[in-house]
């Protein structure tokens, strides 16, 4: 996609979702980690009720970490996947009291180095939890990204590399939330509402039906 329509695109959705904005409760960089860990494969609106329960008395690693595995699990049961979820909560938890004095790092490079962070979870929170400049492709930004022709790739990875050649550093961050509510709203997986998409004669998926 040539630089003007990727202006045209985001343009188009910031005026459709002014609004966007990180769906994940939280007070704390530490529960948005914990958070984001659980929203794989799993809703925003699980997750947030989920962790109203589990953030009442575990809202810090040094607490997490008084929880065993089975203890965590039937906590986070619902959220799906919660065996590898657990250890990975554990095991970031872990890794930011011995590695990091118990604070969760700010830089994008110390956090993907937490063990039981993916290159995702590390994007979400560096750049909703500090602020930073990055894109976390999850299913929506993959899907919308694909489809339109923002950045095309077969893996999470290539598409975020596309999307950062693309799109301007100072509005990664917004432009993933756009995506994110596109895809929720509009571009949707089984069925897009493609006839009430406003980009339609933009996307390279619409174009070749």
């Amino acid at each position: 996609m040539e630089t003007k329509e990727v202006q045209l695109v985001l343009d188009e959705l910031a005026n459709l979702y002014p609004q966007a904005e990180p769906a994940l409760k939280f007070k704390t960089p530490y529960e948005l980690l914990v958070a984001v860990v659980l929203s794989a494969q799993c809703t925003d609106e699980r997750v947030n009720k989920v962790t109203a329960v589990l953030f009442q008395n575990y809202d810090t690693p040094q607490k997490m970490l008084t929880l065993s595995q089975e203890e965590l699990e039937k906590y986070i049961f619902s959220c799906g996947f919660y065996r590898n979820k657990a250890a990975h909560i554990l095991s970031a938890s872990r890794d930011i009291i011995e590695k990091f004095g118990g604070v969760v790092p700010s830089t994008l490079e110390d956090l993907r180095t937490l063990a039981g962070v993916g290159r995702k979870t590390a994007n979400v929170v560096y750049a909703v939890g500090f602020g930073g400049d990055a894109i976390a492709v999850g299913t929506h930004v993959f899907r919308v990204s694909n489809r339109l022709g923002l950045a095309e790739g077969k893996t999470p990875d290539k598409v975020e590399d596309g999307l950062c050649a693309v799109i301007p550093k100072d509005t990664w961050s917004k432009a993933h939330h756009y995506l994110i509510y596109h895809g929720r709203r509009i571009c949707h997986s089984q069925k897009p509402d493609c006839e009430n998409c406003t980009l339609k004669n933009l996307c390279k998926s619409y174009k070749n039906k």
